[in-house]
């Protein structure tokens, strides 16, 4: 029984499923569902059986189609065999298994090719995900890339053109890196430890994320996956599959999995991913850009990268500076508002002196070590606490010209800002009215409750909730309406169903003597533990303890 089956089943896989059917866990028909007998019989619907076939790949279709077994919660018997109503729908659907087949080896030129979309996919992902750790990307309803972010990440030379921006905002996403809720795109916590690693490392982790997030019917027994010339064909009844398809395959080509050719060509690096084994960047490595490790910082408060800089190195690096350009050479420029920042980050005036005297080729030019002191000298003239008492914001300054700066700023004027006495007050919470100054360019720093400078993050990480946790509440309700006598609620559910129906019943009696009775009954009612019904055969009402049925069938 569906039912059974599905109660036995723990959380975890009955999320699998829901999540498989593409069901809302808040929506119809699961805001009516109370136990696994609405479920069953939801999903054995003859447009939920069509919607899940759709969505089986070409293996699994073949099997329930050639009567072999093939377990599943909701489509097979007990046996593994396709229920009644899944023969149905599989009626006349004659598939072949997936062949055996592998890819043909790039040449070198396709093998170039596919080694430089891979540095500059990773290269332009990472700038995305750090851009979306400061501000989350908007995203319109259809869940794409606003415009105004496409727009911006052209202009910050991060992409090439808006649909570059799309694809790799999708694929971002579709390997966990980046999340979308609500209106908005935020890294997650894997993107932002994916972005301080090595490019070797960014394109083994993107190889390995990818791979897990392919859907079952372009997976191989190994653990890797089936010829990518294959991949169209791998869901057979989806109508939408082919759209998907290429949606999969341009993933595959933007990290550099699949070279250009028709059908696909295989790069030599991707071979052992696609066998099921842990990739290896070393082929792809030795074609790409090689990177540096230092830079020039000028007078003029910029730094030249004569080369791809180390991506650790470039991040830290963007941390106390801008970046003004990005190509084979990229240029960042100093600012207060930049050293700021990494002071507030937890940077001090030494560990900026060391880190650029390390990186730098040619020292720290007196204008920038200037800058550093002057920055931090003025770093923390404005301090931001909070007032136990009334649980205000409180904002104060030594500088008393400042401070009535402060308080007729219209930049700041979203604060509320309110003058007492030789401080300013706010109901805004600390961390609002701490970016709000920064970004304002004031030298400002937050105290926590015992005076000590504490340092704000402005990353804004995606949770790590899973899809699958939103089923949580409605399986829990489904427990509890269970019961736990599944063989009694069963019963009682198909008595209801033929009193509704008016069916005329076979009911089989349990007699007091130990033998059993089998009546034709055109059941009328049922309550209070027992059924009433019509003997068509004695033609006189009879009313049953339900308790003695052991068994009904439809006559």
């Amino acid at each position: 029984m569906i039912a059974e089956r599905l109660a036995a089943a723990d959380d975890h896989a009955l999320a699998e499923l829901f999540l498989e059917r593409r069901l809302s866990p808040t929506a119809n028909p699961a805001a009516a569902w109370h136990d696994f007998f609405d479920v069953a019989e939801a999903l054995l619907q003859p447009d939920a059986v069509a919607a899940a076939l759709s969505a089986l790949p070409r293996d699994d279709l073949a099997a329930l189609a050639g009567r072999e077994p093939r377990r599943t919660l909701a489509l097979t018997d007990d046996d593994g065999i396709a229920l009644p109503t899944v023969a149905t729908a599989l009626d006349g659907v004659s598939l072949a298994p997936t062949p055996a087949s592998e890819p043909r080896p790039a040449d070198p030129v396709a093998a170039g090719h596919a080694a430089e979309r891979a540095f500059t996919t990773i290269t332009s992902l990472a700038d995305i995900l750090i851009a979306a750790l400061s501000a989350p990307l908007a995203r319109i309803g259809t869940g794409a890339l606003g415009k105004a972010d496409k727009r911006r990440l052209v202009e910050q030379q991060i992409v090439e053109n808006p649909e570059d921006a799309d694809a790799l905002v999708r694929l971002a996403a579709a390997t966990g890196l980046m999340r979308g809720h609500d209106r908005q795109i935020h890294t997650t916590s894997a993107g932002a430890d994916w972005v301080r690693t090595s490019t070797p490392e960014r394109w083994a982790a993107l190889a390995r994320l990818l791979r897990s997030a392919l859907p079952l019917g372009l997976r191989s027994g190994d653990g890797g996956w089936i010829d990518p010339a294959l991949w169209d064909g791998a869901y057979p009844l989806d109508a939408a599959w082919p759209d998907k398809a290429r949606g999969w395959l341009e993933f595959a080509r933007l990290i550099g999995l699949v070279a250009d050719g028709e059908p696909p060509t295989e790069p030599s690096w991707a071979r052992p991913a696609r066998e099921g084994g842990e990739p290896d960047p070393a082929p792809l490595v030795a074609l790409l850009p090689h990177e540096v490790d230092n830079v020039y910082l000028q007078n003029d408060l910029t730094a030249i990268s004569p080369g791809p800089l180390s991506p650790s190195l470039d991040v830290r690096l963007r941390r106390m500076a801008s970046r003004e350009s990005h190509a084979q050479a990229s240029t960042y420029r100093f600012t207060e508002s930049s050293l700021s920042r990494a002071l507030s980050a937890g940077e001090t005036a030494r560990t900026l002196r060391a880190f650029l005297a390390e990186l730098s080729l040619t020292g720290v030019p007196q204008p920038l070590d200037y800058l550093i002191e002057r920055t931090a000298e003025r770093h923390g003239l404005v301090r931001i606490s909070r007032d136990p008492s009334t649980g205000h914001t409180v904002v104060s300054t030594p500088d008393h010209d400042l401070l009535r700066t402060l308080s007729v700023d219209q930049a700041l004027r979203p604060l509320g800002l309110v003058l007492d006495g030789s401080l300013l007050r706010t109901r805004s919470p600390r961390d609002v009215a701490y970016w709000a100054l920064s970004d304002a360019r004031y030298p400002v720093v937050v105290l926590d409750d015992d005076g000590e400078v504490v340092s704000l993050d402005r990353h804004r990480v995606a949770d790590d909730t899973s899809p699958r946790q939103d089923y949580a509440d409605l399986i829990a309700r489904l427990r509890d309406g269970q019961g736990s006598d599944a063989d009694a609620a069963w019963l009682e559910r198909e008595l209801e169903g033929a009193i509704k129906d008016r069916t005329t019943l076979i009911v089989a009696v349990d007699m007091p003597d130990g033998s059993v009775r089998e009546l034709t009954l055109e059941p009328t009612g049922l309550g209070g533990g027992r059924l009433r019904g019509r003997d068509a055969a004695a033609d006189v009402e009879r009313t049953l303890p339900i308790a003695l049925i052991s068994a009904v069938r439809r006559a």
